[in-house]
């Protein structure tokens, strides 16, 4: 049984120029993108990862909805109408909400299991019906076979190995979580986003540098992407790549200025990556605006940079770069110079034929926020047909831009074309799983951080019929009374008070017609 949209959501009159929003009985949404029709049939799923699980090496299971992939090769329909497969998860630094530490970053494989539940209703909601069973860790580590870490890069500085590009470093004392130990030095790795890379490699985007990285199969670096200087952080002339996030053992240590002056702003990197159905090309997005194109502040950081990179050879090429008009959206908190606010991107996915899923949000609502109404919280539609490719020597240079510091995007550049798509939000469909938006600071409240996408055929096959499920996780930030990390060592308590479960949503979906998101002749990604 489908559901009609009750719920409708407010944005700016210039967030969807492009894109045409109609209603039907039969479905909750329907948008026409670029001439592409989208079809948002129901919320299919729901499920949680317990806030205090932990993995193999003794550390909270945490964060990992920063970024998610599917492997197409493992999934499969059964006879009963359930589902199985296998979902990489990525978390991010670690533990970090009262300052870095000296995590080493790491992906986590589950297996999926998954049964719709098309009968639920708001009066007779199901009860959770994905759950993700942990399975294995693979650590990442730089080319020298050290451990990363998800301390914050220094101010100044850089590590360098045969065959890469400089890497940002990490200058750490002790033991990197406040006790004792002969200290060190690592590259620092803040990881966003996740594809998986051919014989079991995993390309993972950063949000420190922000680079892109390639990992062998066991988690050890083999292949490194710089992106353009006009990206790179830089302070005082000099490139720096610290996000001004102090260890928590030295929680007064700042950085000056706080923020770079050009490049990526404080946490505001390499959040999305993709990749095309054959494979062939990576493309990525930064959270927001750079700092010298309207960047930090929310009301002006709107235009992101995308990049494209071929993958085909033995080196990836930097190809085209484009920009993406993120939406806005208006927060009730705040004052009429303050609005509107940027929904900042936390995960972007390739459809097919320049168009891609991009997660774009509000922030500071949620469970364990302190509002519990989200106002913006969508996967959208972007499409890239006909959007001016900014990619040249000036355009990428160290102060290089293609908008103004106030926000105001050059008349001669035409962005991306940006279509609303599914709102989160909705409790029409929230509700048929006993979830919401909005309300009581409780474990059925959304969480804030939502970052990651993912699609299966509904089929079990390939495809055919345009039917996916959508899957989103949430990023808990290992929020938790009961954590554990340093491997199981040091136990903790976050300040918060809070225990924020790991949320999965699954969304079915119906594609264009005839849409191959995926190689159909190998069914991988």
């Amino acid at each position: 049984m489908l559901f009609k949209l009750l719920l409708t959501f407010a944005v700016t009159s210039a967030a969807f120029p492009q894109g045409q929003i109609q209603e039907r009985d039969v479905f909750v949404k329907q948008t026409t993108c670029n001439g592409k029709q989208y079809t948002y049939e129901s919320l299919a799923g729901y499920g949680i990862i317990p806030s205090d699980a932990r993995d193999k090496l003794g550390d909270t299971l945490g964060g990992v909805g920063s970024s998610l992939a599917l492997d197409r090769g493992a999934w499969k329909k059964n006879s009963d109408g359930s589902y199985s497969g296998v979902l990489w998860g990525l978390p991010d630094r670690g533990w970090n909400t009262q300052g870095t530490l000296n995590y080493v970053p790491r992906v986590q494989k589950f297996s999926v299991s998954f049964k719709p539940a098309p009968n639920a209703s708001i009066s007779s909601p199901s009860a959770a019906n994905v759950k993700l069973t942990y399975e294995d860790t693979i650590l990442f580590s730089d080319p020298s076979g050290t451990p990363m870490t998800g301390l914050d890069g220094d101010a100044l500085g850089s590590l360098k190995f045969p065959g890469f590009p400089d890497l940002p470093i990490a200058t750490y004392t002790g033991d990197g979580f406040g006790g004792a130990g002969p200290g060190g030095r690592a590259v620092p790795l803040d990881p966003e986003g996740l594809v998986l890379g051919p014989e079991g490699s995993f390309y993972v985007s950063d949000e420190y540098g922000p680079y892109i990285y390639k990992f062998s199969s066991s988690g050890k670096m083999v292949q490194a992407i710089r992106p353009p200087e006009a990206v790179i952080p830089r302070r005082n002339g000099s490139e720096s790549f610290s996000a001004n996030s102090p260890p928590q053992y030295d929680s007064k240590r700042i950085v000056t200025p706080g923020q770079p002056k050009t490049g990526r702003a404080n946490n505001q990197g390499l959040e999305g990556l993709t990749v095309t159905g054959d494979g062939r090309n990576l493309y990525a997005l930064m959270q927001s605006a750079l700092n010298q194109e309207g960047g930090p502040e929310k009301t002006t950081n709107r235009y992101a940079r995308l990049l494209k990179y071929d993958i085909s050879g033995t080196s990836p090429r930097y190809a085209r770069e484009f920009i993406v008009p993120l939406p806005q959206y208006v927060d009730p908190t705040a004052k009429p110079e303050n609005n509107p606010k940027t929904a900042a991107q936390s995960e972007l996915f390739h459809i097919q034929n320049g168009q891609f899923f991009i997660l774009a949000r509000d922030s500071g609502a949620g469970h364990g926020q302190a509002s519990s109404t989200s106002v913006y919280r969508h996967a959208d539609i972007f499409d890239i047909t006909g959007a001016t490719d900014i990619k040249s020597a000036a355009n990428d240079a160290a102060t290089g831009s293609v908008v103004s510091s106030t926000g105001v995007l050059n008349a001669a550049v035409k962005p991306a074309t940006y279509c609303s798509f599914i709102d989160y939000n909705d409790n029409t469909q929230l509700g048929r799983f006993g979830v919401r938006n909005g309300g009581a600071q409780d474990e059925k409240l959304l969480n804030e951080k939502w970052e990651s996408l993912g699609i299966v055929p509904v089929d079990g096959k390939i495809g055919d019929d345009d039917e996916w499920f959508l899957f989103s996780i949430s990023d808990n930030d290992f929020v938790t009374q009961n954590g554990y990390t340093k491997f199981g060592e040091i136990t903790y308590q976050d300040k918060s008070g809070f225990n924020l479960d790991s949320q999965i949503l699954v969304f079915k979906i119906k594609l264009p017609e005839h849409s191959r998101p995926f190689n159909r002749d190998t069914g991988e990604d």
